[in-house]
């Protein structure tokens, strides 16, 4: 089994920047990828990017490319979510989840999420 946690959440003011961790435990060596997803409130789960664990491939969602970085540190099992220029659109619980497949279509191994909130 895998289990994530995040961290790194907090409150700031729009334009600043977060940096979010997903720290990895278990069998790590079973990761293909990990997912990074939000849910603001009153509102459906969002994907916001993607990274392979091996090769260090991303892609994000239109609405934070530019603005997010993910990257990963395969010694620490940690894949990290920088936020630069946070507008107050994306203040939502933030979550990792393990890419079951690496195919970027069913994510398990949920963390608990870290709340991020950008005042404006």
């Amino acid at each position: 089994q895998v289990q994530l946690v995040e961290s790194g959440g907090g409150l700031v003011q729009a334009g600043g920047s977060l940096r979010l961790s997903c720290a990895a435990s278990g069998r790590t060596s079973s990761i293909h990828a990990v997912g990074w997803f939000r849910q603001a409130p009153g509102k459906g789960r969002e994907f916001v990017a993607h990274i392979s664990w091996s090769g260090g491939s991303t892609y994000y969602a239109d609405s934070v490319k530019g603005r997010f970085t993910v990257s990963r540190d395969n010694a620490k099992n940690t894949v990290y979510l920088q936020m630069n220029s946070l507008k107050p659109e994306d203040t939502a619980v933030y979550s990792c989840a393990r890419d079951v497949t690496g195919h970027g279509q069913d994510f398990g191994s949920w963390g608990q999420g870290t709340q991020v909130t950008v005042s404006s």
